[in-house]
């Protein structure tokens, strides 16, 4: 390992991406800490500690935790990350998007600008709505938030707002271009890991005063690279089609007639099914927050952590979206045709629709075992926390509640600081950064990070 980091720092081209990409993530920890101007910044702590669950609090995750302390960088990455999925969706059903997609890198620039332009307009409209809902907002005390309400503040917080995320959208393409790694993803990385020190201090100083049992920490620790090693064995697992390729005779030259495979990933969908599942699971949450009718309130209860029915709506939307998303980036028609234009056709299978029928019946189920896998990843933290309210079933609920450990029905009581969400970004973009510089350090015939077998990227 040490080799191998002494050889990224003796290629200059390498090296130059190396530390460009590490000041521009300095850059955009530095920005993280200016503050929004207007605000007091003990009533707005007083408010996030009363936001945990919501969907505020979700969005909070990917703004690098930004948004609780509402600086200039409090919208974050996340509108890039929605105009970049309401393009793709868009392709789907948009007949000059899906020729813009089909035309190279022309239209991969063209469809580029169109993101840039939606980012914008999400950012826009989601600081017009901050601003109006910061100034009309009280903590639990009644204590207000801006300290000098009006205009003047409105259109303030939408400039800073807005100019902060496209600063930060500039940063990612910076880092895709002249870095080493995607800048987008690793912007996200290094907003969730800031958070590690801070939750290994926490269990420090519960470990200090007594609060958290010993043996509890030496479960959590082993359960921790357990869930990381669980991930980066399914991340890395893979259906391997075969695929085979006639001979072709142009002129004097035979091409063709090798055997090769299509490679079809376990977790095709990456982590995008659980942010939508869980954009939509805190809508009740979110909503409780804000209208307080006794009605709203008792159908939130329902969805708080543990609940039964917050469980199940959660695993069946991750689910659901697991199989939604795949439909939408991957065409199973789309790949049998290449492979009859290019003259490649799978060992026993008719090419065309019977060809375009097998990857779609082995996608199906390859991706079924991919949404249980998201689906517990997803859980089994919050699970860690408030355990499983069996009480709440009907009927044999406190038959449950009585008789079932109480590590069950009320978890360890512990933060888990590796979210389910968090920990599926944060390896992936790390097994990924480390495949581009394994990559780049093979190509110039150093040794990588794996000297006996290379790294198998997300993307296979």
């Amino acid at each position: 390992m040490l080799d191998s980091i002494r050889n990224i720092f003796s290629i200059p081209e390498l090296r130059k991406r190396v530390i460009f990409t590490l000041l521009l993530l300095a850059v955009y920890r530095i920005g993280g800490q200016i503050p929004n101007p207007g605000l007091s910044a003990t009533a707005l702590q007083e408010f996030w500690q009363s936001q945990k669950g919501s969907l505020l609090g979700f969005i909070d995750l990917f703004s690098g935790r930004n948004m609780s302390r509402m600086t200039i960088f409090a919208l974050g990455i996340m509108p890039y990350i929605s105009a970049s999925i309401i393009l793709q969706l868009l392709t789907v059903v948009w007949p000059y998007l899906e020729r813009l997609s089909k035309e190279g890198e022309l239209g991969r620039k063209k469809i580029t600008q169109y993101t840039r332009y939606g980012t914008i307009i999400i950012c826009l409209i989601q600081a017009i709505g901050i601003s109006i809902f910061l100034q009309a907002l009280r903590t639990p005390a009644g204590a207000p938030i801006v300290l000098n309400p009006g205009w003047g503040f409105k259109l303030l917080t939408v400039l800073t707002l807005t100019t902060g995320t496209v600063f930060v959208m500039w940063l990612g393409e910076q880092i895709s271009e002249r870095g080493i790694g995607n800048g987008i993803s690793l912007i996200i990385f290094a907003g969730i890991v800031v958070n590690f020190p801070m939750g290994f201090n926490q269990m420090i100083s519960g470990l200090r005063t007594g609060a958290m049992d010993p043996l509890k920490m030496i479960f959590l620790g082993v359960l921790m690279v357990a869930v990381v090693a669980f991930i980066v064995f399914v991340e890395r697992g893979q259906r391997r089609i075969p695929v085979s390729y006639a001979k072709r005779v142009v002129g004097r030259k035979v091409y063709g007639g090798q055997s090769t495979h299509l490679p079809l990933r376990v977790n095709t969908g990456g982590v995008i099914p659980i942010i939508f599942a869980a954009s939509v699971i805190t809508i009740p949450a979110t909503a409780a927050n804000l209208i307080k009718v006794p009605v709203i309130q008792a159908v939130a209860a329902q969805f708080g952590l543990g609940m039964p029915l917050y469980n199940l709506v959660y695993i069946g939307a991750i689910i659901f979206f697991t199989y939604f998303y795949i439909s939408i980036i991957f065409n199973p028609v789309d790949v049998a045709d290449n492979l009859r234009k290019y003259g490649g056709f799978i060992p026993g299978i008719r090419p065309g629709k019977t060809t375009s029928d097998y990857i779609d019946d082995v996608l199906s189920r390859i991706t079924l075992a991919g949404a249980i896998y998201l689906a517990a990843v997803a859980i089994l933290p919050e699970f860690m926390i408030t355990g499983f309210k069996a009480q709440a079933l009907p009927w044999i609920g406190p038959f449950l509640e009585a008789n079932l450990p109480k590590f069950i029905t009320q978890g360890l009581g512990v933060e888990f600081m590796f979210g389910g969400t968090s920990i599926l970004i944060v390896v992936g973009v790390a097994m990924d950064t480390m495949q581009q510089i394994e990559a780049q350090l093979v190509m110039r015939h150093y040794d990588g990070f794996m000297r006996r077998s290379r790294i198998k990227g997300r993307r296979g």
